[in-house]
């Protein structure tokens, strides 16, 4: 990402959240991006996921640029390129484990015995592949997690988002989706995390502080080179 800007709307004008921001993360890095509450986390993760667009600037993923693709382009590499795990887990209610993690597959227009097969090892990798009948109701805080991050794989991404992966979970819980990210980190994952945790932060690879609308560490503008 380079000179990304993006503005939002507000009585008295608009208001600026990313100002310019530089961000570069290589293959097979984890990235740990920190901030204050308001100081853009979730406006720079939604750009990432293709779940919004900026202002100005330049974003490439794999040396494509994917910054101004319209709704169904952005539709298409997100649900091919991208895997992203919610704070609070957004699993389908009433639905099972399995079909959760299923559900990418079915705008892929996989057929039903593929989409089973790769979400029963997608659960298997998570180390859930008992659960795979469970709905969330029987299902733990971080078994929910570990759902929600199997249901990122499914389509075995390009790259990783997560924010707030721990943001809901009991420390032992917490605990266990990070050695979970450990270990995707390690397989070669790409992974770019939000979070306000020091601690969890520091597992990533490079730690990166949000202010001001830029990217900044030890409180110098950010080039953002792994």
């Amino acid at each position: 990402m380079r000179g990304i800007h993006r503005s939002y709307p507000t009585g008295g004008g608009l208001l600026p959240v990313l100002t310019g921001l530089d961000l570069e993360v290589a293959q097979g890095e984890w990235v740990a991006i920190l901030g204050a509450s308001g100081s853009g986390k979730s406006t720079l993760i939604n750009i990432v996921g293709l779940l919004d667009q900026p202002d100005a600037g330049t974003y490439l993923l794999g040396g494509r640029d994917v910054g101004r693709l319209d709704d169904r382009g952005s539709a298409g590499v997100r649900n091919r390129d991208i895997g992203m795990v919610f704070q609070r887990f957004n699993l389908l209610p009433r639905t099972s484990a399995l079909e959760n993690v299923a559900t990418p597959l079915l705008y892929a227009r996989c057929a039903a015995a593929e989409r089973t097969r790769r979400a029963e090892r997608a659960l298997a990798r998570v180390g859930l592949a008992n659960h795979a009948g469970h709905d969330s109701s029987q299902l733990s805080g971080g078994q929910m997690q570990r759902v929600a991050i199997a249901r990122a794989l499914v389509n075995d991404p390009a790259l990783l988002l997560a924010d707030e992966p721990t943001g809901n979970l009991d420390s032992a819980s917490g605990a266990e989706v990070l050695r979970l990210f450990d270990e995707l980190r390690e397989a070669g994952r790409t992974i770019v995390m939000i979070t306000h945790d020091l601690d969890v932060a520091e597992r990533a690879d490079r730690r990166l502080v949000l202010a001001d609308g830029v990217l900044r560490t030890r409180g110098r503008s950010m080039p953002a080179r792994a």
